[in-house]
């Protein structure tokens, strides 16, 4: 009874060998658009876009080393939960920026 809230290596945790992965590929994807801000080889437009895209993916390898969260049925509710949180927030920044564009085109035409 006492070992009840315990629970199994491979249950809700991972293990070393996903957690070294995760570290490994964050630092990679940390390091690639680091040095390309640092050195400037790229345009303007290529970098964001590129670092955007890295974003989005080292976002996606914390989500899965180091949260768990994958597609298995008990993290089901959990991926649902996020996918709801962030389909929500891009709605409100980008509903935002859209208002507040018109508002300046709007302004800046009078």
């Amino acid at each position: 009874m006492a070992n009840s809230h315990a629970h199994d290596a491979g249950d809700s945790h991972g293990s070393l060998k996903s957690y070294v992965i995760g570290f490994v590929l964050s630092i990679i994807l940390t390091a690639i658009p680091f040095g390309l801000v640092m050195y400037g080889s790229l345009s303007k437009t290529a970098t964001l876009v590129i670092v955007l895209a890295f974003a989005v993916i080292q976002v996606l390898v914390h989500l899965v080393y180091f949260l768990h969260l994958d597609r298995s049925a008990a993290q089901r509710e959990n991926v649902t939960a996020f996918v709801f949180a962030g389909l929500v927030i891009l709605l409100l920044v980008g509903l935002s920026l859209w208002i507040m564009f018109s508002i300046h085109t709007v302004m800046m035409a009078h």
